[in-house]
């Protein structure tokens, strides 16, 4: 199979996107609107533009207004242009980067709200929880203590959960793993390593584009809007760069809070199949939906040789470290051995405590929904008083809100809401090859009040920033919450 070197995007695609633009003169206009497309991540770096030519057709401007404005742009170092690769986006060396992209859940000073982890505290119960895998844990003390794959009755319980949401799974093809970012780890290992062609959405989770740079993977991206994933742009993406493995999240995407519906997931399944695709999963938000809405079945149940992680951080308590990897059974082995140069197993009272759970749990996850919920509705209405300029679409299940600012700025912002005492993950640190600075992700996993002075506070350091960064104003519209 011949493999592309490299993606495109079509010149009526960038028409779209563009719109209007100032034309007084043109070309500056065009280098702006550009400018933003790039570095909000909606034309990804390494992705080529559409030739001089081709542009100039789909946007009914002179040659000269393109050649001049894709000149500005490699001026200023957002287009380079590569032997038989024409012009290919790019950003500044400096230009809101994040060169690691981990998140580190900090230890917040008292009186700091910490926004950069989306991680609720223990759900209500959890002591009682204990108590119950205290009680089942003599049963265990005579043995070694070492389970590799897991425990048998967990690995049945989680066998069990995804064969009843439309996953036929049996206890042989799970793995018990200390975290779901663990099973994305250990998948990573097994199937990717140097050059390895591998698609990323754009934003993403964080610490799982720093797992991916680890085994020295090739990412190539794969843009998400704010108010919705483009199933046209992902399939587009696998079918120019045919990836050899992806790293998605359709169930309440983080960060955007996106959910991917069973069409979406059928077309993108088949596309993954015609071109070898292997799919590893990510279904860390799963079991927050709080809109009471009927989930889609597992990406899973439409790519037989997907990979697919979970976990009960999200729905219970990260405290934990419990989560899960589940595999076609002719790729255990390999993950087995991926897994064993990592760790030798979960803690065996920890295990017990994620059984109960998910075999008694469900009276406990709907106190965590509703919680989720006052919260996200209480940080939607503080983000409509004190930043009336800002977007927010209301996710309907997911941690987070994923803001769009008037313009580039979440990381100018960021130093300013510390001093105020809020901690904040800006945009960035989401975005695979940097970009996104106009973006910002606010978790609602802190109690309503907590969050409703966090964005009080965040207001302020965000008028502070307009006064010493006059661009980042932007236009004065109101919220959109969608």
């Amino acid at each position: 199979m011949t493999q592309a070197t490299s993606r495109t995007i079509a010149a009526t695609r960038v028409a779209t996107l563009i719109g209007d633009f100032d034309r007084e003169p043109a070309y500056k206009g065009l280098a702006e609107a550009l400018r933003v497309l790039i570095t909000d991540g909606r034309v990804p770096v390494g992705v080529r533009l559409p030739s001089e030519r081709e542009l100039t057709d789909a946007l009914g401007v002179s040659r000269t207004t393109v050649t001049r404005a894709y000149a500005e742009l490699r001026d200023i170092g957002f287009l380079v242009s590569r032997q038989g690769s024409g012009s290919v986006a790019s950003l500044p060396a400096s230009r809101a980067h994040r060169g690691d992209h981990l998140i580190f859940p900090g230890s917040a000073h008292e009186n700091e709200i910490d926004l950069t982890c989306a991680a609720p505290a223990s759900t209500p119960g959890m002591l009682a929880a204990y108590e119950r895998a205290v009680a089942e844990l003599p049963a265990y003390l005579s043995g070694i203590g070492y389970y590799p794959s897991g425990l048998p009755v967990l690995r049945e319980a989680v066998a069990d959960k995804l064969t009843a949401r439309g996953l036929a799974t049996s206890p042989d093809q799970v793995m018990i793993v200390p975290g779901a970012l663990a099973g994305v780890a250990i998948a990573a290992r097994a199937l990717s390593g140097r050059g390895t062609r591998t698609l990323i959405e754009s934003p993403t989770y964080p610490n799982a584009i720093a797992t991916f740079r680890e085994t020295g993977a090739r990412l190539l991206c794969s843009p998400i809007g704010r108010e919705q994933a483009d199933v046209d742009d992902l399939v587009g993406t696998i079918d120019q760069v045919r990836p050899a493995l992806a790293y998605l999240i359709p169930d309440f995407h983080n960060p955007t809070g996106h959910l991917m519906g069973n069409s979406a997931r059928d077309q993108i399944a088949a596309r993954m199949r015609k071109h070898g695709t292997t799919a590893i999963v990510d279904e860390s938000m799963v079991d927050v939906a709080l809109d009471g809405q009927v989930m889609p079945r597992p990406l899973g149940a439409f790519l037989a040789d997907a990979i697919t992680v979970g976990s009960v951080s999200k729905a219970y308590w990260g405290g934990l470290r419990v989560g899960w990897l589940r595999a076609p059974a002719d790729r255990m082995d390999a993950m087995v051995r991926s897994r064993l140069s990592m760790d030798l197993g979960v803690p065996v009272l920890e295990q017990l405590v994620a059984t109960d759970l998910l075999r008694n749990g469900s009276a406990m996850l709907e106190q965590r929904r509703a919680f989720l919920r006052e919260n996200r509705d209480a940080a939607l209405e503080a983000l409509a008083v004190h930043m009336p300029t800002w977007k927010v679409r209301v996710p309907s299940g997911g941690l987070c809100l994923w803001c769009e600012l008037p313009t580039a700025g979440s990381s100018a912002l960021a130093p300013r809401a510390a001093e105020n005492g809020v901690l904040l993950a800006t945009g960035p640190a989401f975005a695979p090859e940097g970009g996104l600075d106009r973006f910002l992700r606010v978790p609602f996993t802190q109690p309503a009040s907590v969050l409703t002075s966090a964005i009080e506070r965040l207001g302020e350091a965000w008028r502070s920033t307009l006064v010493e960064d006059p661009s980042a104003r932007g236009h004065d519209e109101p919220t959109m919450v969608a």
